[in-house]
């Protein structure tokens, strides 16, 4: 596989993480069995994921001129991408998570202060045009103000530079945007709530994907965990199965698939075995703590895709 360039635009928060046996009830304290601070949001993270499994990277984001935004650079200067395009505002703190992992399932429950994120202004977008006209793939999420995101989409689609758009966390888009999308990667709540069709196995992907194709996206992966993806070309549907994994934290599991996916596209692989590859690459990365720094290498995810076999799922 070529190195290929891959562009994201995205979050940078910081993440503190506590190991619960559960999740506390409303008004109840719980001791935590570990506690971990370390770098996130799913800017940062997908763009580690796509630098580890084999891209060139220029990541782009935003944080505050505070002490999480120190650790911002510090972490991200060492993080080996081609470049960095950071700016910072002192008007708003760095964006930070705060996150419950509980349960032998490794389940996450996360509350997040977007804060620097949602700040991003038009000139800063503008700034970032050479970058993202340069690149293979775009890769960018929901996790920071909507005109900023639009205005990434629309130079990239200018720019003739393919366009993936994870819907993460979920705001409210235009089937306008939607149809200048190549790839969108919703998992099934995302699905839910961009269609109105309850998602919660691949019969229902199935259809929640017609609606999906009929506001103008040329192509979608619909994730649903355990059960695998449903890969959606222009109606085409085809399941990409899910490889086991013992999972530890399932918080990075969705950025791990992103980051991959776009790795492997920007490299020209096609799509249905980059998707197999990012399965593969989310498997590994969910039996490790912490998002950004349980991202496997290139080659363990090869590993593990060659030696698994596939969850089927009836």
């Amino acid at each position: 596989m070529k190195k290929g360039k891959v562009c994201v635009l995205g979050s940078f928060n910081l993440d503190i993480v506590a190991g619960m046996s559960r999740f506390p009830q409303p008004g109840e304290s719980l001791i935590a069995h570990n506690s971990m601070m370390g770098a996130g949001g799913k800017g940062a993270n997908q763009a580690v994921a796509a630098l580890r499994a084999g891209a060139r990277v220029h990541y782009i984001g935003k944080v505050g001129r505070d002490d999480f935004g120190t650790f911002a650079r510090r972490h991200l200067d060492s993080a080996g991408f081609d470049a960095v395009t950071l700016f910072s505002t002192a008007d708003y703190p760095t964006g930070n998570a705060l996150i419950y992992v509980a349960g032998v399932d490794a389940e996450n429950m996360i509350a997040v202060d977007p804060g620097a994120n949602l700040t991003f202004t038009q000139d800063e977008i503008e700034q970032c045009r050479p970058a993202i006209a340069a690149a293979d793939i775009l890769l960018t999420q929901l996790e920071n103000n909507l005109p900023a995101i639009e205005r990434v989409i629309d130079i990239a689609a200018e720019a003739g530079t393919y366009i993936i758009l994870n819907p993460a966390p979920f705001q409210p888009v235009s089937d306008l945007l939607l149809s200048k999308v190549d790839l969108l990667t919703p998992n099934a709540t995302e699905c839910t709530l961009l269609t109105g069709i309850e998602v919660n196995d691949i019969a229902s992907a199935q259809r929640a994907a017609k609606v999906l194709h009929g506001k103008g996206i040329k192509a979608l992966i619909i994730t649903l965990g355990t059960q695998g993806a449903l890969l959606s070309v222009a109606g085409q549907t085809q399941l990409i199965a899910a490889i086991p994994a013992v999972p530890k934290d399932t918080t990075g599991a969705g950025d791990a698939f992103n980051g991959a996916l776009a790795s492997q596209l920007a490299g020209g692989i096609p799509l249905d075995d980059a998707a197999r590859f990012a399965s593969a690459y989310a498997s590994v990365c969910v039996e490790r703590a912490g998002a950004a720094a349980s991202m496997p290498s290139y080659e363990e995810a090869l590993e593990r895709q060659a030696s698994a076999q596939p969850q089927i799922v009836q």
